[in-house]
């Protein structure tokens, strides 16, 4: 009876999505967690657009590596403001509810953007590799056209590969409302509230994942292995740090992005009450978006040099010269 009504309400209306949230979170909690969030997520829009402008208006700034750190900046805002304002009002409001095809919006755009992401950071790897193993040929390989490419590439790459795993979990039946144990309608937590056989989405969500996570990873892990092998030939200490520099902040990015992924990789196939899998998500929603800036910031002299000459121009410190 169970599965007959479910199939009737997934042919007729379409269900209504309840977002539980972090279940033990008591309700007194719900204001100070919200303010937590809130802050979070205008350090990833104020992070993030300082560095955007930072780079756009400084011409020193125009190089192909800052070029694909804008590319970053836009998909970290883009990333949060899929999911972080629906978990402010949920909150604040106690706004659980989401439309059907708002609760799939979310998921395709949460999913593709997760996928830019990792296929940014690998094209960035790429341009260190080029920058540091063939530098005579750098000006030759890494053209504006060439960048665009490979821009446009990531970004279309990974707009097309959720579609089909969202195609197939609308087209699954559902209760007529239907309660998704997460703070956002994440692919798997979708597929578990369904009354459907889940094995199919399951198998080509995770194999998805692996496209989407371990590739790029391995081949960012080879252009680093190619990079070290270089920097190792350089007989020069001072030329060996100065190498190593330029690739410390794409190092730290590339780390944090995928200890987020193994954060929430781990709190959901550990034996761990709900709520830490719910909490893994969430990390990994926001810790990457808040922490890429402020590795920029801090780490990279081009940058912190571009930023502290737009809050103040008159500091006779900026007229030196930016670090190639």
């Amino acid at each position: 009876m169970e599965a007959t009504a479910c199939n009737a309400t997934s042919e007729g209306s379409s269900p209504i999505f309840y977002l539980v949230g972090i279940p033990s979170l008591q309700p007194f909690l719900f204001l100070p967690v919200f303010f937590l969030f809130l802050l979070f997520y205008v350090l990833v829009l104020v992070g993030n657009a300082l560095v955007l402008v930072a780079v756009v208006a400084d011409s020193r700034l125009h190089k192909p590596m800052y070029f694909f750190l804008i590319n970053l900046s836009v998909l970290d805002i883009l990333f949060t403001t899929s999911t972080v304002p629906k978990m402010l009002s949920l909150l604040l409001l106690r706004d659980h509810f989401l439309s059907f095809p708002a609760c799939f919006l979310q998921m395709y755009l949460f999913h593709s953007f997760s996928c830019s992401e990792a296929f940014i950071l690998m094209v960035m790897a790429y341009d260190r590799y080029v920058a540091i193993c063939r530098p005579l040929h750098y000006s030759v390989h890494m053209t504006p056209q060439t960048n665009a490419a490979l821009a446009a590439s990531a970004w279309l790459t990974a707009l097309l590969l959720p579609i089909p795993a969202v195609v197939q979990t609308s087209q699954m039946a559902f209760h007529s409302t239907v309660h998704i144990y997460n703070c956002f309608c994440d692919h798997l937590a979708v597929v578990q509230a369904s009354c459907s056989d889940t094995t199919p989405q399951t198998i080509m969500g995770f194999c998805i994942a692996m496209v989407v996570s371990f590739l790029p990873l391995l081949l960012v892990l080879l252009s680093y292995a190619n990079i070290l092998a270089s920097v190792l030939c350089i007989s020069s200490r001072e030329g060996r740090s100065k190498a190593f520099s330029t690739c410390s902040s794409h190092l730290l990015v590339v780390s944090t992005y995928y200890s987020s992924i193994a954060v929430a990789y781990v709190a959901y196939r550990a034996d761990l009450p709900l709520d830490f899998h719910i909490m893994g998500n969430v990390v990994f929603t926001i810790l990457t978006p808040v922490l890429n800036p402020l590795i920029y910031t801090l780490k990279n002299k081009d940058v912190k040099a571009a930023i502290t000459k737009m809050a103040c121009p008159q500091d006779p410190q900026h007229s030196r010269t930016l670090y190639p």
